[in-house]
């Protein structure tokens, strides 16, 4: 779950790390009131969507280009900023190329920035520890700053039982080259974003940039963070702060069904059990060449119904070329209940594109031959790599298929030769 710069920077505002003065507006005169409000002769203006590289981002339809991060010095300069950015598409290189339409802005007070630093603290799935990550360098472009120069990365993998020592977020903070003041609170400001980090059961928090002002004090001018969707039961506060309507298509309604649904932009729909074959399974379509639609789960409880709902939501997509699933059943997930699911989803959606089964583990064969003997399976797959291979060219061949066919009715239309031809396709 994402929440917004604005709902982020009050987060670590509650926490005691310092931001500059600022509050959200979703009108242009309300930013005009606000800027009133604050005071002084210059603002920012940023878009709120959930997607960073705002900056650098652009507004559909905008002739000039600009971004969604904006720097103001009037009060008509705000109410006229505020009316070109409100109601319209940003694009970034987060958002992909349909953009998000911005809903809001947060107008803050313009801050005297001597330098900019990067505080960063998620999950290493490489080490399953949170890591702290630190660089001399922040604001955009932190992606090009790291692969220019990745000697520059400050990194520390904390010890889960120990959690993150102050001798550590010293020593990291020392290395940022900092006066003595800057370095404690620098380390303070970590410590702080750590105890955030386990007691909301964040998988990001991030500030960037982190200024050093021209009085020499330290201020989080950009924050992001996002949160574990499973454990939101326990995240009352958190969980207020969802805004479905950033949500995708598909994303709320799974989301109300116990299941984990990211829409993504391809073209291959993916179901697995497991957020970690889930993404195994991302991982092997995209290395054999092909392009997700979606990031989907299913949890080990799963009930028919859910499985149901799940196929059915993938099959409801109409990016998706071709399916994949990809199942392994252990403990109580049982691959039978996987394949009842889609039986019963297709009752209700029917398959009109390729269907690709992989599944493992208990119950498996028996669900295969229910499968088979469904005649819903174009194929069943031995392995992973095997699963990946096949559905892209399923994919591929559906795609050309379906190009054929509008040929051959243009065809028809252009030489009066085919009176079969369905005549809403002029």
């Amino acid at each position: 779950m994402k929440v917004y710069e604005y709902q982020a920077k009050q987060l670590l505002d509650e926490n005691g790390i310092q931001i500059p003065r600022g509050a959200v507006a979703s009108t242009p005169e309300e930013a005009a009131s606000v800027a009133r409000e604050l005071g002084g002769s210059a603002w920012v203006i940023k878009a709120q969507i959930h997607a960073g590289g705002r900056r650098a981002g652009h507004f559909v339809n905008d002739q000039e280009e600009q971004g969604g991060v904006r720097f103001v010095s009037s009060l008509e300069e705000v109410r006229e900023t505020a009316q070109e950015m409100l109601g319209h598409v940003l694009v970034t290189n987060q958002t992909g190329p349909d953009g998000s339409t911005v809903n809001r802005l947060y107008v803050e007070q313009l801050c005297g920035v001597q330098r900019e630093l990067y505080l960063g603290m998620l999950v290493d799935r490489r080490t399953s520890r949170v890591t702290l990550v630190a660089l001399g360098e922040g604001g955009v472009n932190i992606g090009s700053i790291t692969s220019r120069n990745p000697e520059s990365v400050l990194k520390i993998d904390i010890d889960p039982l120990e959690g993150l020592q102050k001798d550590e977020a010293r020593n990291i903070a020392g290395a940022l080259e900092l006066t003595e003041e800057q370095t404690e609170e620098a380390a303070r400001i970590m410590l702080v974003m750590y105890s955030m980090f386990m007691s909301l059961d964040a998988s990001l928090i991030e500030i960037n940039p982190l200024a050093v002002t021209t009085e020499g004090t330290l201020l989080a001018l950009g924050a992001a963070m996002t949160f574990d969707d499973n454990a939101m039961f326990r995240q009352e506060t958190i969980q207020a702060l969802r805004d479905d309507a950033e949500l995708r298509w598909g994303e709320l309604d799974a989301t109300q069904h116990g299941l984990n649904y990211v829409k993504l932009d391809g073209n291959v729909g993916c179901l697995a059990s497991g957020a970690g074959l889930a993404m195994a399974t991302l991982d092997a379509v995209k290395f054999h060449g092909g392009e997700p639609a979606n990031f989907l789960d299913v949890p080990p409880a799963v009930e028919v119904e859910h499985v149901k709902y799940a196929v059915g939501l993938i099959l409801s997509d109409p990016d998706v070329e071709a399916i994949l699933v990809n199942v392994f059943g252990g403990g109580i997930m049982r691959c039978d209940t996987i394949a009842d699911g889609i039986i019963l989803a297709a009752m209700e959606f029917p398959v009109q594109v390729p269907l690709i089964v992989r599944l493992a583990g208990v119950n498996s064969e028996f669900a295969i031959v229910r499968l088979r003997d469904s005649g819903l399976v174009t194929a069943f797959a031995e392995d992973i790599p095997d699963a990946a291979e096949k559905v892209i060219k399923a994919a591929t061949e559906a795609r050309l298929k379906v190009q054929r066919k509008w040929w051959q009715r243009v065809h028809g239309l252009l030489t009066g030769k085919n009176e079969s031809v369905d005549r809403t396709a002029e």
